[in-house]
């Protein structure tokens, strides 16, 4: 998630009332509205896991593979976004995410069996990728009152997309197994009409990503770090999403939605007001090292009370409040010492991430027991984010670092060996990474705009948004 200060002043020699990040243009409300449901489809398919298990006469492992073919695409389609996005331009990308994923949760509403609806999500997952690549960088060039509120709204569609996602999703399934996909499909196609005549068209970018950058760029250690503990976070992140459904018992989709919606208000209140307080009061890497222990805790608990239904309900909504720091600062942490252009860094971590959050679900329902014990795979999801904190101690140095306000090829050459700076673009010209962050599902082609002196004028493309502003 992308958190920035929306209360500093655009300039220092202005103390005028920031105006409201909610009057915006037409064309910011539709990319707005695509990106709630968009971010709905995070948690669309939790309270129905259990439902589908049943309805297709499925075993949870077949139905994890919603959660693996949906994000391990998503995660592979981040290597090429950039590049797409760099060649048809932002406006194109976004139509034609949007309508990959009209079309594909439509498919997967009508399919008659597990493995239909898994290969579906798979092309739900890439039209999802081009969507979050763009959708950000589209907010930013087209809203109106400064790149303060465009975050602020940017940031309040993600909450309520997170936290309504598992309350439709719910209430849908109650009606029918095929309501979640069917109501996806409804609501993205008329964001995409909205998008379609109220954005008006976008330049194509001027400089054309290659579509290696995003691998070569794990050269460097800090970047490969970094993205390691994102991958070990997202491990025990979506081990708790996809399997912690099956542990609660014989409730109605309604109530699992329930459950996931105060999930998903801690995820977005954590994300967006806690995690930037934290981080100015501890700095980046002490507050992570506490609240990975913390979450290591919560997934151990669960590990050992697997078969108390109420423990495990509440440990999962308590999880929230820790995902949602680590989802903001996590991201934080990878963008303030990536050495290299902040869309390809972007891309290489939302590839490693996804990977882990991808495979977790599905290796989770392997390794429950027959009798159904589910303590070994929320063990080793414990496990794998206590490990996260030991490797990010290993750039310890660089994170304070950026924490004082060092560019991000400074904090990296913390941890990095000596390297040619000329032959990694974008490095000169960092931001501030006291405002430095980017949201939960950002990918290569979103900017996040730093608040300070100079900046942008607030109608600019795209490309203009790239060369000024952190990814």
């Amino acid at each position: 998630m992308t958190t920035t200060d929306a209360s500093m002043d655009v300039g220092d020699d202005t103390h005028e009332k920031a105006p409201s990040p909610f009057k915006q243009p037409k064309a910011v409300w539709a990319v707005a509205f695509a990106c709630v449901i968009s971010f709905m489809g995070i948690g669309l398919v939790d309270p129905i896991l259990p439902t589908l298990t049943k309805k297709l006469n499925a075993t949870p492992s077949q139905v994890e593979l919603l959660f693996t073919s949906y994000l391990v695409v998503t995660a592979i389609m981040m290597l090429v976004t950039g590049w797409v996005s760099s060649r048809l331009g932002a406006k194109r990308t976004l139509i034609g995410g949007l309508s990959l994923i009209v079309v594909f949760a439509f498919l997967a509403g009508t399919a008659n069996s597990v493995d239909g609806i898994i290969g579906f999500r798979a092309g739900w997952g890439l039209g999802n990728a081009l969507f979050i690549a763009t959708s950000l960088a589209v907010i930013v060039a087209s809203a109106t009152g400064g790149f303060a509120g465009a975050i602020v709204l940017y940031e309040t569609a993600l909450g309520v997309g997170i936290a309504l996602g598992p309350l439709l999703g719910g209430e849908l399934g109650s009606i029918s197994r095929r309501g979640p996909f069917f109501g996806v499909a409804v609501l993205m196609a008329l964001a995409l009409i909205a998008t379609l005549f109220l954005l008006p068209s976008t330049p194509t970018p001027k400089r054309k990503e290659r579509i290696s950058e995003p691998l070569k760029a794990l050269r460097h250690r800090s970047l490969a770090t970094t993205s390691g503990v994102g991958l070990l976070y997202n491990w025990g992140f979506f081990t708790l999403l996809g399997y912690s459904p099956f542990l609660m018992g014989d409730i109605s989709p309604v109530q699992l939605g329930l459950v996931f919606c105060g999930w998903g208000i801690l995820v977005a209140v954590f994300a967006v007001w806690v995690a930037p307080w934290l981080r100015s009061r501890f700095g980046t890497a002490r507050t992570l090292y506490g609240n990975f222990v913390l979450m290591a805790i919560d997934l151990a608990v669960i590990a050992v009370r697997w078969d108390s239904h109420p423990t495990v309900i509440v440990a999962v909504i308590i999880a929230g409040a820790f995902i949602g720091v680590n989802n903001t600062l996590v991201t934080t942490a990878v963008m303030s010492i990536a050495p290299v252009e902040r869309p390809v860094a972007s891309a290489t971590y939302g590839f490693v991430r996804f990977i882990g959050g991808g495979l977790a679900p599905y290796v989770a329902s392997k390794l429950v027991s027959p009798d159904g014990n589910a303590m070994l795979p929320f063990l080793i999801a414990a496990g794998t984010v206590l490990v996260a904190a030991v490797l990010l101690s290993t750039v310890h140095r660089a994170l304070t670092g950026a924490d004082r306000g060092e560019s991000p090829q400074q904090a990296a050459e913390e941890v990095d060996e000596p390297h040619d700076a000329a032959a990694t673009p974008g490095t000169a010209d960092a931001a501030d990474p006291s405002t430095d962050a980017e949201p939960r599902h950002a990918a290569a082609g979103t900017h996040v705009p730093v608040v300070g002196d100079e900046g942008p004028g607030k109608h600019e493309t795209t490309d203009d948004v790239r060369t000024h502003v952190p990814s």
